[in-house]
């Protein structure tokens, strides 16, 4: 293994983590990669995190820092930091130690037998009940919108060839998720296995409102599927309609008589709740291109590396 690696990390709240998760992985990178970089991009953090960073810039550690100039969201950040990388594959992972730097290993081996992106799925998860239920729910649903299958089993510890990022390098929206980008320039994913550790400090930071808010990104941002939907229903309650008028006519004529109010009600409620239903995904999906229109950015760079000394630095041990 010779491959020069950029390991991208998007940071929020994690002042007590980085320090030892940059030190292990300059510790697992050293055998396998001649030259690395370490991008730690700060995500609006509320404690001293981008403090920590630009103490580890001034360290002998291949660490660049990015600061956003507010909360954006961890694919957002990952997709600066992606942006910003200088060497052939990059390796993304989360700031909790959570994925072991121990671990990249297997994820680059298994890029070299030809796969574009490989995710890390850890051999035990080690969330609570809820939170590997809803994980699993959302990959099997993005993986369902996309159409491949094979991101029902992605993961945010993933290695991939950085030339990929070509595939979308005019995106510029404030909606982000990596991996839908991925399935614009390749169908070619892989999966390992690997030691997924248990989060030591801090909690997690995903909550059920945002993984509701990641569904409707998904759905709205990158798949016709709610189109597709309103149109079959739209359908379905029109030849609906069409049976009740035929069971309306044929009573009038064997009985003589039609149905109440209460029948009459029922059918305006069903056809106006479709009716709203549909608006409301026309609604969405206006809403996705007004944000386009209005060039609203995907982020925004507050401060970045200044130090001569941290920029473009990078470990290798021929120097």
């Amino acid at each position: 293994m010779n491959k020069n690696i950029s390991v991208v990390i998007p940071v929020y709240n994690s002042e007590k983590t980085l320090s030892v998760l940059c030190q292990r992985l300059q510790a697992a990178l050293e055998p396998i990669s001649r030259q690395f970089e370490i991008i730690l991009v700060n995500d609006g953090s509320q404690d001293k995190s981008w403090q920590t960073i630009q103490e580890l810039e001034k360290s002998n550690l291949p660490v660049k820092g990015l600061n956003l100039m507010r909360n954006y969201g961890q694919h957002n950040a990952l997709l600066c930091g992606i942006r910003a990388a200088s060497n052939a594959v990059i390796v993304t992972m989360d700031d909790d130690l959570q994925h072991p730097p121990e671990e990249i290993h297997k994820l680059l081996d298994e890029l070299e037998k030809g796969f574009d992106v490989v995710y890390g799925l850890p051999q035990k998860m080690v969330h609570s009940c809820w939170r590997n239920f809803s994980s699993k729910a959302s990959k099997f649903f993005l993986a369902k919108i996309l159409g491949i299958n094979r991101i029902k089993y992605m993961s945010s510890f993933r290695a991939f060839k950085t030339n990929l990022r070509r595939s979308f390098e005019s995106f510029n929206s404030p909606n982000v998720i990596i991996d839908a980008l991925f399935t614009w320039g390749t169908e070619n994913f892989g999966t390992v296995e690997v030691n997924e550790q248990s989060r030591s400090i801090g909690h997690s930071n995903y909550s059920l409102a945002k993984l509701v808010k990641f569904g409707m990104v998904a759905l709205t941002g990158f798949s016709t599927i709610p189109l597709k939907f309103a149109s079959f229903m739209g359908f379905f309650l029109t030849f609906f309609g069409i049976l009740v008028l035929f069971y309306v006519i044929g009573r009038y004529f064997l009985e003589g008589s039609i149905p109440g109010f209460p029948f009459l009600a029922s059918i305006i409620s069903i056809f106006s709740g479709a009716q709203l239903f549909a608006i409301g995904i026309f609604g969405e999906y206006l809403g996705r291109v007004f944000n386009r229109s209005m060039n609203y950015p995907a982020y925004v760079v507050a401060e970045e590396s200044s130090t001569e000394s941290s920029q473009g630095k990078k470990y290798d041990p021929l120097q």
